[in-house]
């Protein structure tokens, strides 16, 4: 078994493409929106909620996270995270990169890993790439990442161009361990190294070519979405975009707004997470084909009218505006349910109609309509 992906359509007028991903639990249509569920739950939604309602083909977990807690002992022990949440569908796990960069103030960065503290009691760990690849094995993703270092921004070139180059040879350790040893629930796994190098055209030109020739079965795109002025990400992503293999799934982390995640589509991106639509959910902020809402707003108040009437969940065509804003008011936990629902169902509509007018060959005119108003305050 392994990972494949079959491209269905390219848009004739950007670099966007529809195609399917089969893994060990199921085949997941591109371009998809990925839930980040770090510590094994997409927070304020159930798993029925995100296979029903939203219709999530993919969700992600986080080694660093699920490592601290419940750890290796108890997912081991369940069968799996697939076993332990009961989600059947496909699962990702970013490898802790990201954490780790997270954390500077309570990390070390040496040639042979990592040595960071909990941020749950403070104990002392090491993350080593061999050490980060058995972690996910016994997590038992379908889809595990490479070790990484992501660099901050803005970043000096001199340190952008050092944690590459350990980037790099991590990155083969993690494929030697790949191939040391043996997925523990009979499913396959493949393993996605992640291309590097901050803003600097030529450091991400050779991590992507460096990326690109370990013939992996996906590759990721990192270090973006970290500060960065949103030219530069969309540049650096149509630069290594045209350098990764064609044949084969591209991963944009951490990424991003709807209107950030329409660009990099017409890009050449094939899969996105970001924790911004569950995050800001909690906080009152609700995404919509019109423009962004602020459910705590004074202005909804007396708005009886439906949540979102073009919206894909049934909490858009049940609820209406005045309700949630008094849920946000009252402090009921209601209020996250229904805004997580909301937009996690947005996201996963906005990929789907992406798909849809990929394979009409009408999307770069729809993306070009749209995206002003994504971002529109109401």
């Amino acid at each position: 078994m392994s990972l494949s992906f079959e491209l269905i359509h390219q848009d004739p007028k950007s670099s966007a493409r529809a195609g399917l991903i089969a893994t060990g639990h199921g085949v997941i249509r591109t371009p998809i929106f990925m839930p980040v569920g770090t510590a094994g739950t997409v927070k304020a939604i159930t798993q029925q909620d995100l296979a029903g309602d939203t219709d999530a083909e993919i969700i992600l977990g986080n080694t660093y996270h699920l490592y601290l807690r419940p750890g290796t002992d108890i997912l081991r022990q369940a069968g799996g995270l697939h076993e332990f949440n009961g989600w059947r569908r496909p699962i990702l796990t970013d490898s802790g990169g990201y954490q780790v960069y997270s954390l500077a103030a309570q990390r070390k960065i040496r040639e042979e890993g990592v040595i960071f503290k909990s941020h749950i009691d403070g104990s002392t760990h090491h993350f080593t790439p061999e050490h980060v690849v058995d972690i996910q094995r016994v997590i038992g993703a379908d889809i595990i990442m490479a070790f990484d270092e992501c660099t901050p921004y803005p970043c000096d070139r001199n340190y952008a161009s050092e944690s590459l180059g350990i980037t790099h040879r991590w990155l083969d350790r993690c494929i030697g361990r790949m191939r040391e040893t043996q997925p523990l629930y009979g499913h396959h796994q493949a393993l996605f190294p992640i291309v590097q190098g901050s803003t600097y055209h030529d450091l991400r030109r050779r991590s992507a070519e460096f990326v690109a020739s370990r013939g992996a079965e996906g590759n990721a795109i990192g270090g973006l979405s970290v500060g960065e002025p949103h030219e530069d990400m969309y540049a650096m992503t149509d630069l290594v975009c045209g350098i990764l293999p064609a044949d084969k799934p591209r991963y944009l982390m951490g990424v991003g707004t709807p209107a950030n995640i329409l660009e990099c589509i017409a890009l050449g991106v094939d899969m996105f997470d970001c924790v911004m639509p569950t995050r800001n959910a909690r906080n009152g902020q609700l995404f919509t084909w019109n423009g962004v809402m602020n459910m705590r707003n004074k202005k909804w108040e007396t708005d009886f009218s439906l949540l979102d009437p073009e919206g894909a969940s049934y909490v858009d065509r049940f609820y209406t505006k005045a309700y949630l804003r008094h849920l946000f008011a009252a402090q009921e936990i209601l209020a996250l349910q229904i805004a997580t629902l909301h937009n996690l169902s947005f996201y996963l509509q906005l990929v789907r109609t992406a798909r849809e007018k990929i394979i009409a060959g009408t999307f770069a005119s729809w993306k070009n309509e749209v995206v002003p108003r994504l971002s529109q305050r109401l």
